[in-house]
């Protein structure tokens, strides 16, 4: 069978993360283990229950299944981790869906559901800094999230007239899967997915296999640099599929909605964009570049999956340069927390506008001068160094986000500012980091104490008068 094909090849991968994560051996003496539960989510000020404690995610295999017709998901995920503490149990954070078991090293292991939260118990304790499997499998029909947070469009899996939509910031991977959906938890990806044959799935990373058996096709992709989950999706649809290279000679990987209009430029946009990115902002991170355009109106947004932003319909050039911007600012360097997110979105704006710049159109100075002197009292009123959970997403954070890094690049010069940026991205390529962090940096490349200018623009409510 094509699932058990697929099945052998995700183990393989997984066998081979393993061996490359092997646990220090106990040393003679150690003191006896302290087995304890982890804690049930990491802290952060916005989602206190996102993310868990008490271990480190290495490696997903997603091993799933999707029936447009019925809009049930179902399949098996395994995630393997590695011990952070003596565990006598852990968390998953998991949703909605049905669970029939839950295996650890492959032996099955008691669990609960509290909310969002999985609760494992497996039927030994596990010692800190070994490395263990969890194995979950599930079905059910995913539900997105809704509320203000993402401007109040529906976000997570998002069933389509042909297939599903999957985009899930902040929080909303673990409707889909179970995970440590946290961004401070990056991890490797293999995502099998089986759909009716005639669909396509478009996913993060490189296409390894693609198999018919039957009425059925089974997709594997597999991104094998450390991702988020929340930038990690598996959108189904009836595509239009364009391979190739950018000029610079990237992998590119592009997926259209045959029904959307206006697709022909994207193909081209993305080459040259994330061209242009990787001689300003350093070597792209990833394998391969692309776009996935959806037909799927009630979606609002766009959004920056990891190798493949996705579009609900055709967008314009400068939200291009945006989300292939953010495979710098926000996927390969992503937020420690979810308070900084202007590390991810005022950058993303800078650099949209930038693109513009660079084309021939308004500069970022110009665009700068008209939001100073047109922008209302509220919006000045937004602290996006720390916009609060329900408006994380204010205009204010992209655009006065924006504005604090073309200030920044007039106070310091550009030669600095674009080599503090080619620095930032190449420090914590793949990592997380956080505001503190890139005001140090900021201050050591420029040479000058900076600690004003940030609080001014990112921290103090009014709009700024000197800087």
């Amino acid at each position: 069978m094509v699932l058990a094909r697929i099945a052998r090849w995700t183990a393989a991968l997984s066998m081979a993360a393993a061996t490359t994560l092997a646990a220090a051996p106990a040393s003679a003496g150690a003191a006896p283990p302290d087995f304890r539960p982890g804690a049930p989510g990491v802290g952060d000020p916005y989602f206190p229950l996102e993310g868990n404690g008490g271990y480190d995610a290495q490696h997903y295999v997603l091993n799933l299944a999707y029936d447009p017709a019925t809009k049930v998901l179902k399949g098996t995920v395994h995630m393997l981790a590695r011990a952070t503490q003596d565990l006598s149990r852990f968390d998953l954070d998991f949703q909605q869906l049905t669970v029939t078991s839950v295996t650890v090293n492959g032996r099955p292991a008691a669990y609960v559901r509290d909310g969002q939260e999985l609760i494992v118990t497996p039927g030994a304790g596990l010692r800190n800094q070994s490395v263990f499997d969890v194995a979950v499998t599930y079905n059910g029909v995913p539900q997105p999230l809704g509320g203000p947070i993402v401007f109040g469009s529906p976000y997570g899996w998002i069933a389509t007239e042909d297939g599903a939509l999957v985009a899930c910031e902040p929080n909303a991977a673990s409707t889909w899967f179970p995970s440590n959906d946290h961004p401070s938890d990056k991890a490797t990806y293999s995502i099998s997915m089986t759909v009716p044959k005639g669909l396509t799935v478009a996913s993060n990373g490189v296409l390894a296999a693609q198999v018919t058996h039957g009425d059925t096709t089974t997709f594997l992709w597999n991104e094998l640099r450390p991702m988020a989950s929340y930038l990690a999706t598996a959108t189904i649809g009836r595509f239009d599929v364009r391979k190739g290279t950018t000029p610079g000679g990237l992998r590119e990987w592009v997926a259209t909605d045959p029904t959307v209009p206006g697709t022909e430029a994207v193909f081209q946009q993305t080459a040259d964009i994330t061209d242009y990115w990787s001689e300003l902002f350093g070597r792209y991170p990833f394998e391969e570049t692309g776009a996935i355009v959806d037909n799927a109106p009630v979606v609002g947004f766009s959004l920056e999956n990891q190798t493949k932003p996705l579009y609900s319909a055709v967008r314009s050039v400068t939200t291009v340069a945006h989300e292939l911007s953010h495979q710098w600012f926000g996927d390969s360097v992503s937020v420690r927390t979810w308070q900084h997110i202007w590390l991810n979105e005022g950058f993303a704006t800078f650099a949209q506008r930038y693109w513009t710049e660079h084309t021939g159109g308004e500069t970022v100075q110009a665009w700068f001068d008209r939001q100073y002197a047109t922008r209302p009292d509220a919006f000045w009123q937004v602290k996006v160094g720390d916009p609060q959970r329900d408006t994380m997403f204010d205009t204010a954070v992209y655009n006065r986000g924006g504005m604090t890094l073309q200030a920044l690049r007039v106070k310091i010069g550009d030669e600095p500012f674009f080599r503090l940026l080619r620095t930032w991205a190449a420090d914590h390529r793949y990592g997380v980091a956080d505001t503190d962090e890139f005001v140090r940096l900021a201050e050591k490349i420029s040479g000058q104490d900076l600690t004003g200018f940030f609080d001014v623009w990112l921290f103090t409510p009014g709009k700024p008068a000197t800087w």
